[in-house]
């Protein structure tokens, strides 16, 4: 399980990420309400603007002070880093079956 760190020390499971959007539109905020009502709305800002909201795959919403461009960056990062450790094992493995 690879960790997305959403700021303050918070982190959410990457793979239950469904998307990272902007807060600057109508939708945005009443998604956001209708998260509060549901009691499914985590506030991970500390007090700070919240610049960006992640939906979750259990319908909860995620609200972070950092930009979403930043947390699609770290997401990416993640999973070149899982691909190319995935590509390390495999090359790794075939040349233990050559000896």
């Amino acid at each position: 399980m690879q960790l997305l760190n959403v700021g303050f020390g918070n982190t959410v499971s990457v793979n239950r990420v469904v998307a990272v959007i902007n807060t600057g539109s109508s939708p945005a905020r009443k998604l956001k309400e209708l998260a509060k009502t549901n009691g499914k709305l985590i506030d991970v800002t500390e007090g700070r603007r919240t610049r960006s909201i992640l939906v979750m795959d259990s319908d909860h919403v995620i609200l972070s002070s950092i930009q979403p461009d930043t947390i699609s960056q770290r997401m990416l990062a993640l999973q070149t880093d899982y691909h190319l450790a995935d590509y390390a094992a495999q090359l790794k493995k075939g040349r233990e079956d050559e000896l």
